[in-house]
């Protein structure tokens, strides 16, 4: 019998967003965005601090601590001059300029300036780090765009904000109205791997499954989407995908030459800085495999290296 998309929204009211997610995997239908996030709203033009004058505020949500005051709004022609204005401040050294134009062209509902900002804001990059306020632009982003096309810049920009919000939400921003809430993390993390196909959302998802953390434990699912993230390329999620196939019995059956193959790929991704567990781990596990384990998943690496050429190569004459 197939299921209605009314159907599946009656589900979605009824059940909340968990539960709809899981709904929409069963009906095999495209995944329902998740409930708005509420916050506060972003900067616009013209906005004004009472006493700072051209100064732009994020107003908080009720009952709830004062956001932040933003730099004051440098006026534009458009969107597109002040990206222009961004490069060039960036380029001379200039961070509160450059910063400027980023903030006034977000305002303008520039896509990857609001992304840009958020990810400056999250990780202090040329700017004071401010997590509510990398929260508050992620949340414009997936609250405006979550019907982006999937496979497109714009969708993966929107697909990678849902995935910070899904960080925001699994461990919350202290001192802000942004709570831990496992649930509304699931619903991020699934949106962003089953719609966008984010490998970030899927490696997410599976850690989420394996734990049990706003859903329920299943390893099965999340063989599946450690599997998926796994094929495009996604370092943490080849080491863990290899891991759970070495063991065996937790979603997957124990295949240890694979296990060490995915593992040897994801030693090969890994960023030493910020990845040393997967070298780790590695290294662990090529030390208690057998020679001859180790051979043939060392053979397995360079057949998947030599697929991964050849369609390379095929895909640069196509393009020619």
């Amino acid at each position: 019998m197939r299921i209605s998309s009314s159907t599946i929204a009656c589900l979605f009211l009824f059940l909340g967003g968990q539960q709809a997610a899981w709904a929409q995997d069963f009906a095999g239908g495209k995944p329902v965005p998740p409930r708005s996030i509420p916050g506060a709203a972003l900067p616009e033009p013209g906005d004004s601090v009472s006493g700072v004058p051209g100064a732009a505020v994020v107003a908080p949500a009720p009952d709830t601590p004062t956001a932040h005051t933003a730099l004051p709004l440098v006026p534009f022609s458009s969107a597109r001059d002040a990206l222009r204005a961004w490069m060039r401040d960036s380029s001379a050294g200039d961070k509160v300029g450059a910063v400027r134009a980023l903030e006034y062209a977000a305002s303008q509902g520039h896509l990857t300036a609001q992304y840009k900002l958020g990810r400056m804001y999250a990780g202090g990059e040329g700017v004071p780090t401010n997590d509510l306020k990398a929260f508050e632009y992620f949340s414009k982003i997936a609250d405006e765009n979550a019907d982006a096309i999937p496979g497109t810049a714009e969708g993966r920009i929107v697909g990678s904000a849902f995935v910070a919000l899904g960080g925001y939400f699994t461990d919350g921003i202290k001192g802000s109205y942004v709570k831990p809430n496992p649930d509304r993390a699931f619903d991020m993390f699934h949106y962003a791997a089953s719609y966008f196909g984010d490998p970030d959302g899927q490696y997410n998802l599976a850690r989420l499954y394996m734990t049990g953390q706003g859903t329920g434990r299943d390893p099965r699912q999340a063989a599946r989407w450690m599997k998926l993230a796994a094929e495009k390329g996604h370092a943490p999620a080849r080491a863990a995908f290899g891991e759970m196939l070495l063991r065996g019995g937790e979603g997957v059956p124990r295949q240890p030459v694979l296990g060490l193959m995915w593992l040897a790929m994801a030693r090969e991704g890994a960023d030493p800085a910020r990845e040393s567990w997967i070298i780790e781990r590695h290294a662990a596990a090529f030390a208690a495999a057998s020679a001859a384990d180790r051979s043939a998943a060392l053979a397995l690496v360079e057949r998947q290296q030599m697929a991964s050429s050849r369609n390379s190569g095929n895909s640069n004459n196509g393009q020619n």
